[in-house]
C-alpha cells in the first residue's frame, strides 16, 4: 500500500523530538496514543533508542502505521495496539511490565470533550508513578486564541465535527490534576503549538 503522509508530522518532528529527548530521558516504555500515519513513531524510535516505543490507534489506522514500521523498522518499535480511549485500554497485552511515559500529538482537539476526559482517565490508570506525559498541540489560554491561525483552525475543526475544538489550557490542567498529574513545563513550539509536560504524582 502507499504510505500515509502528513506534512505537519514532517514539519514538527524535529522540534518535538528535541523536547522528548529531555522529557523522556529516564523513561523506558512509551505508549503513543493516536499514532496516526506512523511517521512520528518511526522517527522518534530511531531518535530515542533507549525507549520501547509502543504505537496505538483505532484499528482503521493500523495498516498505514504498519506500512511505515515495515519501511523504517527499529528494534525498539512495537506494532500498534487497537486503542479507543473510550474503551478498555489493552496495554496489559503488550508484555511490558510498566508504561512509564505517554505521548500524544494533535489528538485532543480532534476528540470530543468526553473523549478528552477518557484520555486522562486512561493515562492516569495505566502510567506508572512518576511517569511522564507529553501532549503536543494547540491550546487556548483564558479562553483566548494564541494566534489568528489557531482561530481559523478552530473554525475549520468545528465545520468538520462540532465536537472537535482547540481545548482550554486551564481545563486540561484540571483534568490532569484530577488524575494526579503535575505540570512540569508548558513548552512553546513552532506554528503556535505547545508541548504540555506532566509528571504523575505518587
Amino acid at each position: 500500500m502507499s504510505l500515509p503522509y502528513s506534512q505537519s508530522c514532517e514539519n514538527n518532528k524535529m522540534a518535538i523530538a528535541t523536547i522528548l529527548d529531555s522529557c523522556f530521558s529516564e523513561s523506558k516504555h512509551v505508549l503513543e496514543v493516536g499514532s496516526g500515519t506512523g511517521q512520528h513513531a518511526v522517527f522518534f524510535a530511531k531518535r530515542l533508542p533507549h525507549l520501547i516505543w509502543q504505537t496505538s490507534d483505532q484499528s482503521h489506522y493500523h495498516s498505514g502505521i504498519n506500512a511505515w514500521l515495515d519501511k523504517e523498522p527499529s528494534p525498539n518499535l512495537r506494532p500498534p495496539l487497537a486503542l479507543d480511549v473510550m474503551q478498555h485500554w489493552p496495554v496489559n497485552s503488550t508484555g511490558l511490565s510498566t508504561i512509564d511515559a505517554i505521548f500524544t500529538a494533535n489528538t485532543l482537539h480532534i476528540m470530543s470533550k468526553d473523549m478528552v476526559k477518557a484520555f486522562f482517565c486512561g493515562a492516569g490508570q495505566h502510567i506508572a508513578v512518576h511517569g511522564q506525559l507529553c501532549i503536543y498541540g494547540p491550546f487556548n489560554y483564558q479562553g483566548n486564541y494564541t494566534s489568528d491561525s489557531n482561530r481559523h483552525f478552530d473554525r475549520w475543526l468545528a465545520a468538520q465535527n462540532p465536537n472537535s475544538a482547540i481545548r482550554d489550557f486551564e481545563w486540561i490542567i484540571q483534568l490532569a490534576t484530577e488524575q494526579q498529574f503535575v505540570l512540569v513545563k508548558d513548552h512553546p513550539m513552532p506554528a503556535n503549538n505547545r508541548i504540555l509536560h506532566f509528571k504523575k504524582r505518587a
